[in-house]
């Protein structure tokens, strides 16, 4: 849980920010200060649910659920995606539009600067804290493609979500600026219409990453390379006919080998091979926590 320690930072900057957002949001009637409001209060749902999926992934397997319960957030980071476009992005977007209709200038910028600046703070704070434990998990991948190849979609959700919210931060900014430099509230109105538009972009993304988790993806080409050759280096082994592999969880990969072995061999021996190539591969890989290797005809 510790490596994770930034989701419970990011939940109460979250909640200290939609306070500050909607406080200011009271006194200025600012839109684009209303949606950003919105867009923390979503964030820090986003939170709670992604605590929830990660402390439910961890329940150790049971009757009911042999293979475990690490899907579980896969499960929810799918559903937090979705929040983040349905709640976040389309009520700004609609926010926005209302205010087009209906627009107001307030008087009170000072909040909404006040505000900003609290909000852009907390939100580096966590943004720096997602980065740090997103660029452990990468290494010496590039950003985008580490993005396109993580198996623990809670590190992109908050990172891409901070990113969203510095974003949305400027552009609400821009919109308060240019509305009073300009005496034209149409600025902050297209400030939440925009503010909106970057939030659905996000979630599209992470939606669609999710999304593939959820389902089911293998692990790299090159783990499964090593695996056929740790597995066709033992004595009793002719090949590997076909494996089939997926992420269970971030930590958990369920792996199955049909492996063709030695014609003459007994059980026994089988048996013995079986265990020696699981004991090899799993100190080799220990994500690969379930594995199933399968005796065919060649």
């Amino acid at each position: 849980m510790k490596s994770r320690i930034f989701i419970y930072i990011s939940l109460v900057a979250d909640l200290l920010i939609a306070a500050s957002k909607f406080t200011a949001a009271t006194f200025t009637g600012s839109s684009s200060m209303i949606s950003e409001g919105i867009h923390s209060v979503i964030d820090a749902i986003s939170q709670l649910l992604l605590i929830w999926g990660v402390k439910n992934s961890t329940r150790k397997a049971d009757p009911s659920r042999p293979f475990g319960y690490g899907k579980e957030l896969y499960f929810w980071s799918f559903i937090v995606s979705l929040m983040i476009f349905v709640l976040g992005g389309c009520v700004s977007v609609y926010q926005g539009i209302i205010r087009v209709e209906h627009p107001v200038l307030d008087a009170n910028e000072g909040w909404d600067y006040s505000v900003l600046g609290i909000a852009f703070i907390f939100t580096s704070i966590t943004f720096y804290y997602a980065s740090k434990a997103f660029n452990r998990q990468r290494g010496k991948v590039s950003f985008w493609k580490a993005v396109k190849l993580t198996k623990d979609p809670s590190t992109i959700i908050v990172l891409l979500g901070d990113v969203a919210d510095i974003l949305g931060l400027i552009v609400a900014f821009l919109g308060v600026f240019l509305g009073h430099l300009y005496h034209n509230p149409y600025y902050d109105s297209i400030a939440s219409i925009i503010i909106g538009l970057i939030l659905i972009a996000i979630s599209g993304l992470l939606v669609r990453e999710s999304k593939s988790l959820l389902l089911g993806e293998a692990t790299s080409r090159k783990t499964l390379h090593k695996v056929i050759m740790i597995t066709q280096a033992d004595e009793a082994v002719i090949k590997v006919k076909k494996h089939f592999s997926t992420y269970m969880s971030p930590e958990d990969i369920l792996l199955q080998l049909n492996t063709v072995f030695k014609d003459g061999l007994t059980t026994r021996q089988i048996t013995d091979a079986i265990e020696r190539i699981t004991k090899t591969i799993q100190d080799e890989f220990p994500k690969i926590k379930q594995i199933f290797i399968e005796p065919v005809k060649g």
